[in-house]
């Protein structure tokens, strides 16, 4: 064992130049989810480099194939890294800058592609040491809906071979890099979208009598579904409903005829997920009759809660202490982003676990989605390592 942990750090640090080559060039050239065009072609001149050509496309942009191991023992283990960016402006100066005004990585996405090419480089090197399958997954679209992972599982990337577990692997700015952190059971929260419509009747605002005030009524029903946590949420369900875009477009005399809101609704239980759509959209529409307006009420189902498999979490983080040492392997909170490796934990065991980027004496220290955001690089050594090491000590576990 400690000699496998021992070639595998000579490995990544034996491939860190070219990772560090591949992440830079991500970086610079980001493109938006379901986009990814150049990416996914960048991708696959990767992996033919490595002499691998038994690679398929999925999703449009998605990229997977599979590497096989000594001999086929009826093991199948998935690997995952999304590949999309955001619609953000980057404000950092470094040679690696985004060269596509307006996006970039700042989610780190380019970080995760860099480092399952790692771990395929460190396990290609590997084929004597393990048995069964490793099934790579680089997956468009992460950041918009319906999710890249929903359509890869539509269109059979847990089939033929179907993998017993998934790994995947995101940055956390909040976290040392060079360290990692893990959490069994309920991790990341539903992520829905909340968009409604209040219809009044609009006018001069001196004249009350007259109007039916949207904004009025608007202003009733954000404060009463806030009920729908305090009140009709379990308090042993996390749950959050915010508010973050009220458009009425009126002006300091004059109520307009609508207002539109949009906002987000997260959880940790799919039935009373289900169950609070109904109570929001009837509440809603509700007041808004009572009030002599009407309401347009609409949820954009996005990505399920994330849960990560006790037993398997519970495997990763000892194996993870092995490799990185018990000082470097945290226990993390509940963390209510959403996150569409969600859709891949409620058909397979999975474990996602956070890579830490921070480093404070460097100035290393934005949050992601932020367009300071940024990595101390050496925790690619730790991304492709780990993530090579995981694979290796399931599918060789009796």
């Amino acid at each position: 064992m400690s000699d496998l942990i021992a070639r595998i750090k000579s490995l990544s640090e034996e491939h860190f130049s070219s990772v560090l080559d591949i992440r830079r060039h991500l970086h610079a050239n980001p493109e938006l989810s379901f986009q990814e065009h150049n990416t996914a072609n960048f991708i696959e001149t990767e992996l033919q480099k490595l002499g691998i050509t038994n690679y398929e496309r999925m999703a449009d942009t998605g990229i997977t194939f599979i590497l096989d191991g000594s001999e086929d023992n009826g093991k199948v283990i998935a690997l995952r890294a999304d590949i999309d960016a955001l619609p953000i402006l980057e404000a950092n100066d470094v040679d690696y800058k985004s060269k596509n005004e307006g996006v970039m990585h700042a989610c780190g996405h380019d970080v995760h592609t860099a480092s399952l090419l790692g771990a395929a480089h460190i396990l290609s090197n590997l084929k004597d040491q393990f048995k069964g399958k490793i099934k790579f997954i680089f997956q468009p679209g992460e950041e918009k809906l319906p999710g890249g992972a929903s359509l890869m599982i539509k269109e059979g990337i847990l089939e033929n071979p179907k993998p017993e577990r998934i790994l995947g692997q995101h940055v956390m700015p909040f976290i040392d890099s060079g360290k990692v952190g893990f959490r069994k059971g309920m991790y990341m929260a539903s992520a829905d979208e909340i968009y409604f419509t209040v219809k009044g009747k609009g006018g001069h605002a001196a004249m009350p009598e007259t109007l039916i005030d949207p904004v009025l009524i608007t202003s009733h029903i954000i404060v009463a579904l806030q009920q729908v946590v305090s009140r009709r949420s379990s308090p042993k369900i996390p749950c959050v409903l915010s508010f973050g875009d009220v458009h009425a477009n009126g002006a300091t005399n004059v109520i307009p005829e609508e207002v539109k809101v949009k906002g987000t609704f997260r959880t940790y239980d799919e039935e009373w997920r289900a169950e609070a759509h109904e109570i929001m959209a009837e509440m809603a529409q509700g007041i808004a009759k009572a009030m002599g307006g009407s309401c347009e009420f609409d949820v954009h189902k996005g990505y399920p809660h994330l849960k990560n498999h006790p037993e398997y979490t519970q495997f990763n983080m000892d194996r993870a202490k092995e490799y990185l040492g018990d000082d470097k392997v945290e226990e993390i909170d509940l963390w209510l982003a959403g996150e569409d490796f969600a859709f891949y934990s409620h058909h397979v065991d999975a474990c996602f676990y956070r890579l830490g980027t921070r480093n404070e004496s460097r100035g290393i220290v934005s949050g992601v989605h932020t367009p300071t955001f940024d990595i101390d690089e050496d925790a690619l050594k730790t991304g492709m390592g780990l993530m090579s090491w995981l694979a290796v000590s399931e599918l060789n576990k009796a």
